[in-house]
């Protein structure tokens, strides 16, 4: 192995190590249905598993790996959080961007001190994506650069069944507009 490439890994692995999310480690096999919960006054939310949340099961494992690498390496380029969650139902919500947002808070997506979190939710079976940001990210991400990217870059492959390409397309949109 490359010094670059040993360095790359030291310094990933001890970005996971630091995360705000508590990127928690998972066996493969053990893939499971059930989800763990973190209940709080606002609602439900299903424990951080790290930066990909693949809850709704939309994701290959390598597709999981590849979107993981895009958004760790960019929090350290940048210090920025970006957080994705996929997930079957946003009960007891009934607004998909609330949710986001309430989750984006609960999970403490981004630095306190910053507020320099995002968080995109993308519940299949209802048929709706939100992106939440913190007040920090807001003032450049605004919500009108946000659905332009989902209106333009993430429905259009999802129309074609092709979440992860959506997902990916919409990121690396986020990260270009987000300087």
């Amino acid at each position: 192995m490359k010094i670059g490439t040993k360095i790359l890994i030291l310094l990933l692995t001890l970005n996971l190590i630091s995360c705000k999310g508590n990127a928690q480690e998972r066996e493969s096999k053990e893939k499971t249905t059930e989800i763990e919960y973190l209940r709080i006054e606002k609602g439900v939310f299903p424990k951080p598993i790290g930066i990909i949340n693949d809850y709704g099961k939309i994701f290959t494992e390598s597709q999981q790996s590849e979107l993981s690498k895009i958004l760790y390496n960019y929090e350290v380029e940048t210090t920025r959080q970006i957080v994705v969650v996929t997930i079957d139902s946003i009960k007891p919500y009934n607004n998909l961007q609330k949710y986001a947002t309430d989750l984006g808070q609960t999970w403490g997506v981004g630095s306190a001190e910053k507020n320099n979190g995002l968080t995109i939710v993308l519940c299949n079976p209802c048929g709706q994506i939100g992106i939440a940001s913190g007040t920090g990210t807001e003032l450049i991400l605004t919500d009108e650069i946000c659905k332009k990217i989902i209106d333009e870059k993430i429905i259009p492959e999802f129309k074609n069944g092709k979440f992860y390409n959506g997902i990916k397309k919409g990121i690396l949109e986020l990260i270009e507009n987000w300087k």
